[in-house]
């Protein structure tokens, strides 16, 4: 199926159904049993208007299909680390217009035990073609793919106690943000790293996987036996065996994960498989404590100096808490904040280096630090063995700060700071950014500044240590419904 019969197959469905086009300002509601869209009054008097595309299949609104589309496009600034070229040429910075996402999401409660989701779209678009596959120059008319598949069977009608899906799903253990509801993150992006394998042997960060998920008391939940991809098929060059631990070119295990969280006052919700709201802009009043983990026998492998091969499992885990409340909800007042532990074991000494929507293209292979690749551009040591510390907080300001419909602002900042083997002393990738919410997360501009490390050529290919520091800024433009 190819992207322009997909959106002529939509567009036809929502003509035919009579929906009205309108805004919404969280990505899903978060109860199943009633129907969020508004009764129509076809004299124009209501002054209410209708929150989403979405077709009821009863009258009572609780089986429905919805349609969603979220587009992010970036105007990125970036100060390339040492060493970057730009489609064979030395370039110190660049400047850049992609789509870091682009996306559709079709889903729907079919009865009251079955329930239906899809997403399809593409990510990292920019003139390189996006993504890691640079040599496969003809991909640019192709980029777009499933993201998610999936059928779900709700086990007690009007209940979400426990909800068993299958098919091939962004359910995840580890943190929140390993499954981030993209189009209400408070930030410019998520913390990457919290999105353990992404493209090494999942599809970017989805899994074929069989799930279990519910909501009993305060208690969220879900559970997943997730089936890799092998490291083979990422469209990457391979890894290649030495003392350092790489994904296992040989074997194939299953992967077990959770996710859970204790919240303390209102549910969060709960209708798409898997994805976690980034802020409520004032609308809930949460906080949770969170856990979550993922772990797979013998996903990892390496070759000491002079020794046998070493099979080890991947482990990691987190602790965190979430807040995200209204201060004042007369003037429309909220503050958004974060703060996790991950344990990252990806055995001994991994290292991966990793730049989101990276605008140079290489980096001669005497200038990569410790010998790897990806080290161009506004990479940096994105995934590693370890532990990282990850914390964010924002501010939203008074509703119609500018005057009735023209929107507020939402100022945030963002700190990863990461202990990794390969790395000499603590990694710190810091981030100041301010949201225009035109109109919720439904049209917002969002300007973000980044200071990272970079990392210079060594003699010590087992230990890197950061030679200076870049920044990056970007505008990004976002449009959803």
């Amino acid at each position: 199926m190819n992207i322009a019969l997909t959106t002529g197959w939509v567009g036809a469905l929502l003509i035919t159904s009579q929906l009205t086009f309108a805004q919404q300002s969280v990505t899903l509601p978060t109860d199943t049993t009633k129907s969020s869209t508004p009764a129509i009054n076809i004299s124009g008097s209501a002054k209410a208007e209708k929150k989403e595309l979405k077709y009821n299949l009863n009258e009572s609104g609780t089986h429905f299909f919805k349609a969603t589309f979220l587009n992010q496009a970036w105007l990125q600034f970036n100060q390339s680390n040492p060493g970057s070229t730009v489609v064979g040429v030395p370039k110190d910075n660049t400047f850049s217009i992609g789509l870091r996402r682009t996306r559709m999401q079709l889903f729907g409660q079919i009865s009251d035990h079955l329930f239906l989701y899809f997403q399809f779209g593409m990510n990292n678009f920019n003139y390189l073609n996006g993504g890691f596959n640079q040599t496969a120059s003809s991909q640019r008319k192709i980029q777009a793919f499933f993201h998610d598949a999936l059928a779900e069977y709700l086990v007690f009608k009007n209940k979400n106690y426990l909800n068993i899906g299958a098919g091939l799903t962004i359910v995840n253990g580890l943190s929140r943000f390993s499954a981030p509801s993209v189009g209400t993150i408070m930030s410019m992006d998520v913390p990457v790293f919290a999105q353990a394998t992404t493209d090494q042997t999942d599809e970017f960060t989805r899994k074929l996987s069989v799930y279990a998920r519910g909501q009993v008391g305060h208690l969220d939940y879900r559970v997943a036996v997730s089936d890799p991809f092998p490291i083979q098929t990422n469209g990457a060059a391979l890894p290649t065996y030495g003392p350092n631990s790489i994904f296992a070119l040989k074997g194939h295990e299953k992967q077990f994960q959770g996710f859970f969280m204790w919240q303390f006052f209102d549910k969060e919700a709960h209708q798409a498989p898997g994805y976690n709201t980034g802020t409520y802009l004032g609308a809930k009043k949460i906080f949770n404590l969170e856990a979550g983990f993922i772990t797979q026998k013998n996903a990892m492998v390496r070759v000491p100096v002079a020794g046998d091969t070493v099979y080890q499992a991947l482990n990691l885990w987190s602790i965190a808490s979430f807040l995200d409340i209204p201060l004042n909800k007369e003037k429309g007042t909220a503050i958004n904040a974060y703060l996790g532990y991950f344990h990252t074991d990806y055995g001994d000494n991994y290292l991966r280096f990793n730049g989101a929507m990276n605008p140079a293209s290489d980096i001669p292979a005497s200038q990569r630090p410790g010998g790897l690749g990806g080290t161009q551009g506004n990479s940096f040591p994105m995934f590693g063995t370890g532990s990282v510390v990850y914390g964010q907080f924002g501010y939203l300001l008074k509703r119609d700060l500018f005057g009735e419909g023209n929107g507020t602002l939402m100022p945030y900042v963002q700190a990863q700071l990461a202990n990794y083997q390969r790395v000499a002393n603590t990694l710190g990738v810091y981030n100041i950014g301010l949201n225009y919410l035109i109109k919720g997360h439904n049209g917002k501009l969002t300007l973000d500044y980044q200071n990272r490390p970079y990392y210079a050529p060594s003699s010590n290919t087992s230990q890197l240590s950061a030679a200076g520091r870049r920044g990056q800024l970007i505008l990004q433009y976002q449009i959803f419904i």
